[in-house]
C-alpha cells in the first residue's frame, strides 16, 4: 500500500490514471459507497487514533470520524450534479459539454484535521476520475496510514496511495509534472510560496489552497450577549484554537463592552486543559512545543492591553505531561492600537482572543478588513439589515449570523480570500475544480 519512493508513487499513480479516468462515474460512486461502509464501521478506531496522535479531545475526534462518512454523501451528490454531461439547446451545432479526468492529484493534509481535511478533497478527485496521492502531516502518520489501509483496497491498484514524509517529499510531489492537481492545507507562507512557484513553472497545474485565518466575531449592541459570549468562547477553544476558522478577534460595540467582557469571562471558564481521552475534556493540549512558543508570545502584551484571562502554560495536567495551556483573552484599548501591533495581526493558532472595542458598524468593518485574511466571520445581532450590511462589506468568504466562526458544515462550500486561500472551495463543490471541461461539436448528420 505504501510505496517506497516518490518516483514509485508517481509512476504507479500515472499508470492507474487511464483506467480510473475511464471508469464510468456510477462505478466510481459504487466504490465510494463501499468505502463509506468501511469508514462507518471503523469510526471509533479512527477517532481514538486522532486523539492519541494529535491530542484533540475525543468528542471532537468522534465528530471528525463521523464527518468522513457523511462527506461521501455530499461528494456523491456533487458528482451527480457537476460531472453529468450537458447538451446545450442553443448551440449552433449538436454539442456536448463533458468533464474529463485530469490525472494524478496530490492532497497535502494538515495535523489538526488529519483525516477529514484530506478525505474531503480525496473523495472529490476520486469521483472525478483522478488517482489520489495522500501526503499527511508528519504529526499524524499512524492514523493517516490506517485510514489509507482501509480505503486503498477498495480501488484499483495505484488509485489511492499514501506517501509519508515532510516538506521535502511534499515539494518533490508538488513540482512533478505528472501531478495535475494539488490540494494544500497549511500555513500562509508555505501556501503562497507554493502557488507562486508552481504558477511560474507549470501554469497548467491546478492548485487549491486552504490557509490560515484571523477570524473575527462582531458583537453589535443589540446582540444576545450571553449567546454571543458562549459562541465566541467555543469557537476560540475548539481544537485548542488550532483551527483556521477559530475566532481570534472579537470586535465589540463599546456601549456593551463591559457587559460582554463579563459574559465572555464566564463562558470561557469550562474550557480548562485536560487529558484529551477524557470524555469531559473540552480543551486538549497544543500539538507540539512550537505551538506553545507561539502561544507564549501572546502572554506579553503591549502597553495599554489588559488581560481578561491571563493565560498560562502547564508543564503537566493531572500528572500527565503535555503542551497544555489556558485560554488567553486580551482587551485592547482601541482598534488602532491592535492594528499597530504587527505580531498580534498574525495567527497564534492557539486559544488566544483579542477583544477590541469599536464605536460603530463602519468602524467594525474597517477594523475587520484591515488584516489580510478573509476566511470566516460571525456577526451577532438581532437585525437582518445589519447582518446583510456586514455581509456586503466584510472581506470574508464565510459569514455567519449568531453562529460560531467554526461552523463550516460539509453541506456548504468552504474557501478563503486574501491570505486565507485562493477561493477554491475546500468543502461542497470542490469537484468543480477536479475535472477538465471539454466541449464537443459536430456538423449535423455528419456522423453515423
Amino acid at each position: 500500500m505504501q510505496a517506497t519512493s516518490p518516483e514509485t508513487v508517481l509512476a504507479t499513480a500515472t499508470a492507474a490514471a487511464g483506467g480510473w479516468g475511464g471508469t464510468p462515474v456510477p462505478e466510481r460512486i459504487e466504490r465510494l459507497r463501499s468505502a463509506q461502509k468501511i469508514l462507518q464501521s471503523h469510526q471509533e478506531e479512527l477517532a481514538q487514533g486522532v486523539c492519541r496522535e494529535i491530542g484533540k479531545p475525543i468528542t471532537e475526534c468522534r465528530a471528525e470520524a463521523a464527518a468522513l462518512v457523511t462527506k461521501i454523501d455530499f461528494a456523491v451528490s456533487d458528482a451527480e450534479r457537476f460531472l453529468a454531461e450537458e447538451k446545450p439547446v442553443d448551440a449552433p451545432y449538436p454539442s456536448r459539454i463533458r468533464q474529463r479526468s485530469r490525472g494524478p492529484s496530490l492532497v497535502v493534509g494538515p495535523f489538526n484535521w488529519p483525516l477529514h481535511l484530506s478525505h474531503g478533497p480525496a473523495t472529490a478527485h476520486l469521483l472525478a476520475g483522478n488517482p489520489v496521492i495522500l501526503k499527511p502531516s508528519p504529526m499524524a502518520p499512524v492514523v493517516s496510514a490506517r485510514y489509507a489501509s482501509l480505503m486503498s483496497p477498495l480501488f484499483p491498484p495505484g488509485v489511492l496511495q499514501i506517501a509519508q514524509g515532510g516538506t521535502e517529499l511534499a515539494r518533490t510531489l508538488c513540482f512533478d509534472r505528472r501531478v495535475r492537481s494539488i490540494v494544500f492545507t497549511g500555513s500562509v507562507p508555505a501556501g503562497r510560496g507554493l502557488l507562486a512557484e508552481i504558477t511560474a513553472l507549470d501554469p497548467t497545474k491546478d492548485i487549491a489552497l486552504e490557509l490560515g485565518g484571523k477570524n473575527a466575531s462582531v458583537i453589535l449592541a443589540d446582540a444576545d450577549l450571553v449567546r454571543a459570549a458562549q459562541m465566541v468562547a467555543e469557537s476560540a477553544c475548539l481544537t485548542s484554537g488550532q483551527r483556521c476558522n477559530a475566532t481570534s478577534r472579537v470586535l465589540v460595540d463599546g456601549k456593551v463592552l463591559p457587559i460582554f467582557s463579563r459574559e465572555l469571562a464566564a463562558a470561557i471558564s469550562p474550557f480548562r486543559p485536560g487529558w484529551p481521552a477524557d470524555e469531559k475534556t473540552r480543551l486538549g493540549p497544543l500539538v507540539n512545543a512550537g505551538s506553545v512558543e507561539r502561544y507564549r508570545s501572546a502572554l506579553t502584551a503591549p502597553a495599554g492591553v489588559k488581560f481578561l484571562e491571563p493565560g498560562k502554560i502547564h508543564a503537566e495536567i493531572g500528572g500527565r505531561r503535555g503542551y497544555y495551556v489556558d485560554p488567553c483573552i486580551r482587551l485592547w484599548p482601541s482598534s488602532t492600537a491592535f492594528l499597530g501591533d504587527t505580531g498580534s495581526r498574525t495567527e497564534f493558532f492557539s486559544p488566544v482572543m483579542d477583544v477590541i472595542p469599536v464605536e460603530s458598524q463602519e468602524a467594525a468593518i474597517a477594523a475587520h478588513n484591515a488584516v489580510p485574511f478573509g476566511l470566516s466571520a460571525s456577526v451577532f445581532t438581532t437585525s437582518r439589515k445589519s447582518f446583510e450590511h456586514f455581509a456586503d462589506h466584510l472581506h470574508a468568504a464565510n459569514i455567519y449570523a449568531n453562529l460560531p466562526t467554526t461552523m463550516s458544515p460539509s453541506a456548504l462550500p468552504f474557501g478563503g480570500w486574501g491570505d486565507s486561500g485562493n477561493r477554491h472551495p475546500g468543502g461542497r463543490g470542490l469537484i468543480r475544480f477536479a475535472a477538465d471541461e471539454q466541449v464537443l461539436q459536430e456538423a449535423p448528420d455528419s456522423l453515423s
